[in-house]
């Protein structure tokens, strides 16, 4: 199927003789063009989830399945097409590279999926101009403000126009005005652009907008459905 589908996913963390169980049993499925909440208090296991979608790491146990594609079974060639084309992620921490300039890092990704300097690079301008960020093209991300790296996060997350975007926490270091510029943006691509978004946040902002939220509670679904709710 299009979309998302996660069916009775297990992950544990081993160190040593310790074993942490971040996920027990999770199932949900999400469609293209919706935008997807995920919530729950710190150590629930949004990040971990998360991270397991976007194939950063693998399940215990259990299946994800995104636009067709078994995640954890993908490896090499295969899951590095899927990172680069399948799935754009938007980083807490914004991920940039130091030593490029912000087109650059936008243009990065797409010539790692093989397009051309020129394309990418007219690619880049345009993304950059969507998030306000057209008159800092040749700065490095140093030079930035926190908000005006998230944007340039965001843009690098679309390069390569992916069908499902994650986002883990992308305004949890904003001010008001940019988080709400980052919000905006991610849900006009479900709604407009009919791409699936999912985000892991304690925003309230986001969980009001969502089409979908998803809880969890120690690495269990609390509560999957349509309404979002004030409450964490």
């Amino acid at each position: 199927m299009a979309g998302l589908s996660v069916a009775n996913v297990i992950k544990v963390y081993k160190t040593g003789t310790l074993e942490v169980v971040a996920l027990q049993g999770v199932s949900f499925t999400a469609d293209v063009g919706q935008l997807v909440v995920i919530r729950g208090p710190s150590g629930s296991g949004k990040s971990t989830l998360l991270t397991l979608v976007a194939g950063l790491d693998k399940p215990t146990a259990g299946s994800i399945r995104v636009e067709g594609a078994d995640v954890e079974k993908l490896e090499g060639r295969d899951l590095d097409r899927y990172l680069l084309t399948t799935v754009g992620i938007v980083f807490q921490n914004f991920n940039l590279i130091s030593a490029f300039s912000i087109a650059e890092n936008v243009m990065f990704p797409m010539l790692l999926a093989g397009k051309s300097r020129f394309e990418a690079r007219g690619r880049a301008l345009d993304l950059l101009g969507e998030v306000g960020m057209e008159d800092r093209t040749d700065h490095t991300p140093s030079e930035l403000s926190g908000g005006e790296q998230q944007r340039v996060a965001v843009a690098v997350a679309l390069a390569n126009d992916p069908a499902v975007i994650l986002a883990d926490e992308p305004t949890a270091e904003l001010d008001s005005k940019t988080g709400q510029f980052v919000v905006e943006k991610l849900r006009n691509q479900a709604h407009r652009q009919k791409k699936l978004v999912v985000v892991a946040t304690h925003d309230d902002t986001i969980a009001a907008l969502a089409d979908r939220v998803v809880r969890l509670q120690d690495g269990r679904i609390h509560e999957s459905g349509l309404k979002a709710s004030p409450n964490h």
